[in-house]
């Protein structure tokens, strides 16, 4: 992990508040034991000193990752959702078909960037991808592909930086207060 953002800077003075992350994974083929896109994304969290919240797997089955994810949404003790998986084009990926709904508003920003950076490490096959992201009920909810080189990109290159509360010009924790104005 690269201790400078790809873009922006971490303002030295502002103090780190870390966030508490949820991570599911959505597999038909893993079980705890083979789930090496979550604990990457586990390891990840731990280690940029958020703090992990919860851990699931579940399988490629809308129902029940939106049974998950609308627990984590209203736990309290869960600000972010992270998935890795089940974002492709085949028959069973329906992560972004399960999330979807349980938005209330999309982060088409996230899909784009997510686009930029996966070219520089797979090429056209980044067509693939259906990574997503949106905020339901005052949590943030990202949707990145199975692949640990996914998991990467996704953590290191954009959610860790904007989970960083010292990261400028701005940063999705700061913001976090106000999700549920109306």
């Amino acid at each position: 992990m690269s201790d400078s953002p790809p873009a922006g800077r971490i303002d030295p003075a502002l103090a780190f508040k870390p966030v508490q992350i949820a991570v599911l994974t959505v597999s038909d083929t893993r079980d705890v034991g083979s789930d090496t896109s979550g604990a990457l994304l586990a390891e990840r969290i731990v280690a940029s000193g958020h703090t992990l919240a919860a851990r699931g797997l579940v399988r490629d089955d809308a129902a029940a990752i939106q049974e998950i994810v609308r627990g984590w949404i209203a736990d309290p003790g869960i600000d972010v959702v992270i998935s890795t998986g089940g974002t492709g084009l085949t028959g069973r990926d329906v992560t972004p078909e399960a999330l979807s709904p349980l938005f209330e508003k999309e982060i088409e920003g996230f899909a784009v960037v997510w686009h930029m950076l996966s070219y520089q490490s797979v090429g056209l096959s980044t067509l693939q991808s259906r990574a997503c992201a949106g905020v339901a009920k005052g949590k943030f909810i990202f949707a990145l592909p199975g692949s640990n080189g996914a998991c990467r990109d996704g953590w290191d290159k954009i959610i860790r930086w904007q989970l960083d509360s010292r990261h400028m010009p701005c940063n999705l924790v700061e913001i976090m207060p106000r999700l549920l104005e109306r």
